[in-house]
């Protein structure tokens, strides 16, 4: 593959993928499309990456993008939102996409979508899994040579749930705690761009969705305790029913900003977040999977921890 589209190559794991993608090609052209000229930062200086001005959601933009590339790499998703959001962004992208694909004769396709995603959009407890699973179906039906990956909460340096947690843990005495025995298979967000790269040049994952996941189950309140641990702001946790979890993600819904917590979030903890094993995983892309432990307590120790306190501080001191 020369020439690879990767729509959301300067989030999370866009920057991993792109970061193993330029390491494997030494020819070709990345090219990484964002809104925002300053989002692109973080890879326009990795060897064959052009970052480009453009909103992938504008039917004609995502048209031009998709001309003249062998294959795409689509990373785009949101956690937090309305139902019209998750289906603008899940649903109705991929379907524009599959579009742009068939047009420009463009036939390799590699999406990730989520673990948890099961065939019955209806049953889906979360807008979340109700949009992940109808923009699977829709891709499905494209015709084109498609690859889908389903991973588990992914951990690394820059993730949304065990910084979260730390963050949380060094500022509050106790942790209240909706959903505390929800189980996940975390996964290492370098794994997961691995089995991207991995699966782009094999015929053999043609057809295929992989369950990308970590080699332990967790329940979130293991994950909380490990977080604070490994930060150095271990708190002792407060289980909460349902009903009062889903008033404390009202509550969160409520701020400013992006919320830390949604109902929806709340909802998508009643389906395990864990492997099914009907499914190929990591080790069918030649991928032992990384445990935790091995990775989250660096960048979440008790050094890291105080700059990200002393950063918390002082924009509260801002504001």
């Amino acid at each position: 593959m020369r020439n690879i589209l990767v729509l959301g190559g300067t989030g999370f794991v866009g920057r991993a993928v792109c970061e193993h993608l330029s390491e494997r090609c030494s020819s070709g052209t990345l090219t990484v499309p964002t809104r925002r000229a300053a989002h692109g930062n973080a890879v326009r200086l990795l060897p064959t990456v052009q970052v480009v001005p453009a909103d992938v959601h504008d039917e004609a933009a995502l048209a031009r993008l998709v001309a003249g590339h062998d294959a795409v790499i689509n990373l785009v998703a949101i956690l937090h939102g309305s139902a019209a959001a998750f289906d603008q962004v899940h649903v109705q992208l991929p379907r524009r996409l599959a579009q742009a694909c068939r047009q420009a004769g463009v036939r390799r396709l590699l999406h990730v979508s989520a673990l948890g995603v099961g065939a019955d959009v209806a049953s889906a407890p979360s807008n979340y899994l109700r949009s992940k699973t109808a923009g699977e179906h829709v891709l499905e039906q494209a015709g084109l040579q498609l690859t889908m990956f389903r991973p588990s909460v992914i951990f690394g340096a820059e993730d949304s749930l065990l910084n979260l947690f730390a963050k949380l843990q060094a500022l509050a005495p106790v942790m209240p705690l909706a959903g505390s025995d929800a189980r996940f298979q975390p996964v290492w967000v370098d794994d997961v761009a691995r089995a991207i790269v991995t699966a782009l040049d094999r015929a053999d994952s043609i057809g295929k969705t992989y369950e990308c996941t970590g080699p332990t189950v967790y329940t979130l309140s293991e994950l909380v305790r490990l977080a604070g641990r490994w930060s150095g702001h271990e708190r002792p946790q407060i289980p909460l029913p349902e009903f009062i979890g889903r008033l404390q993600a009202l509550a969160m819904e409520l701020l400013p900003g992006q919320p830390l917590m949604s109902r929806d979030n709340v909802d998508s903890m009643k389906r395990p977040n864990v492997a099914t094993g009907a499914l190929p995983g990591l080790a069918d892309l030649g991928i032992t999977p990384t445990a935790l432990e091995a990775v989250a307590p660096d960048y979440l120790g008790p050094r890291h921890g105080r700059a990200r306190l002393e950063k918390l501080r002082a924009g509260a001191g801002r504001g």
